[in-house]
């Protein structure tokens, strides 16, 4: 929804309304979390307000077929990795055949008819560092918190407040949009405040790099969602490097 957005700033404020509406009300419902994971709900969110900026200009500069597999794709060897050093979770030889699948699957988008596509690949790469950043800060976040739903609240209303305000100031005026294009970025912001819940929810009890990985077997339905609504090219290459590198997230999760 984001992608398809004709200003990509503007769709992403107005996701982050949406969620910023439901988590206010939540606020009021829920329970907070525990004192001790805090610190993890401020850091998780200001390390989405830097992904909301990076995402942004990663779709600005490149194609979902191709920025967001290597975005999603980098991102559960860096959650394998932090996980690691952070919360002692093993790397296993079948994790790191996995790792190799996932690297070598984003090195083969990262060159378009022979060479690196060097106006996409620094802001996805960037997008999935980010992503590894906040993955591993809410995996140990939510185990301390008490509750993943009130650690989830606290931790999106955080991170959503934060986007209308630099809209502001790198904007200032909104764009003219109809009423289907606010619908569709309010609705992206639901989507998004489920799908990443119930990965903080699975991060709870399960390990940090399993999670991840799994998670990150949507690029190929990002590919074929590209290819149908956004009339993106989906070539031989792409669809096999889209499978290696949901081989290589299959291998992690194994």
């Amino acid at each position: 929804m984001l992608r398809g957005g004709s200003d990509r700033m503007w769709s992403m404020t107005l996701m982050m309304v949406a969620v910023t509406c439901v988590t206010a009300v939540g606020a009021f419902l829920l329970p907070w979390p525990n004192a001790t994971s805090w610190p993890y709900v401020i850091a998780s969110a200001l390390i989405h307000t830097a992904y909301n900026l990076s995402l942004v200009q990663t779709y600005r500069s490149g194609d979902l077929g191709q920025t967001y597999p290597i975005s999603r794709g980098s991102s559960p060897v860096l959650v394998s990795l932090g996980a690691a050093v952070f919360a002692h979770e093993a790397v296993s030889v079948l994790s790191l055949i996995g790792i190799a699948l996932v690297s070598g699957g984003i090195v083969s988008l990262a060159f378009q008819r022979g060479k690196v596509g060097a106006d996409f690949l620094p802001a996805a790469l960037a997008t999935g560092v980010l992503i590894g950043a906040y993955t591993v800060v809410d995996g140990i976040g939510v185990r301390l918190a008490g509750s993943s739903l009130a650690y989830t609240n606290s931790m999106f209303l955080l991170w959503s407040v934060t986007m209308p305000p630099i809209f502001i100031v790198l904007r200032g005026r909104p764009p003219v949009y109809t009423t289907a294009q606010t619908a569709s970025a309010l609705t992206g912001g639901l989507v998004s405040l489920l799908a990443y819940g119930i990965v903080i929810w699975a991060m709870q009890s399960g390990a940090m790099g399993i999670v991840s990985a799994l998670r990150e077997t949507s690029v190929i339905y990002a590919a074929v969602i590209g290819r149908i609504f956004l009339k993106e090219e989906l070539t031989p290459r792409r669809i096999a490097s889209c499978l290696a590198i949901a081989m290589g997230a299959a291998c992690l999760a194994a």
